[in-house]
């Protein structure tokens, strides 16, 4: 793998929960929520500082495996990506249940009611585990 940082977003229509990984690629963490279009312009100061070498965008499906109906407009959302990143290749990952999951793992961690219904946590979780994810499937895919 190209040495840089992976970007993985969880997009909702009022929130995006952005995730990124260590230089080495090894670990994903939880960066920041922000509105979809505050995205960009925190992209590009990002990327003044790291070498950003792939943009992983969550692929919400319904239990039958058809498309979430919010995938339309993630649609749209990778097409603004390419458009302002154009050197930056775009991966999606499969994010059913994520955020049940990131409900779960807040749970266990103890922390309060008030911060768990905190959607905005939520949704960085979301994109830790959708790139954590991500992460995995590529080094199972190296072996």
């Amino acid at each position: 793998m190209k040495q840089g940082v992976y970007i993985a977003f969880d997009y909702g229509e009022k929130r995006v929960g952005i995730a990124h990984t260590d230089p080495l690629q090894i670990i994903a963490s939880a960066l920041i929520t922000l509105s979809p279009k505050e995205t960009i312009p925190f992209l590009r100061d990002y990327i003044q500082g790291e070498t950003v070498v792939g943009f992983v965008v969550g692929q919400p499906t319904q239990r039958d495996g058809t498309p979430a109906t919010v995938e339309s407009k993630i649609q749209s959302y990778l097409k603004q990506l390419q458009k302002h990143f154009p050197d930056i290749p775009v991966f999606r990952q499969e994010e059913r249940y994520t955020s049940k999951m990131a409900a779960h793992t807040l749970h266990l961690s103890g922390v309060n009611k008030k911060r768990r219904e905190d959607k905005s946590t939520l949704d960085r979780i979301s994109a830790t585990l959708i790139l954590q994810s991500f992460l995995d499937s590529q080094k199972t895919n190296a072996l």
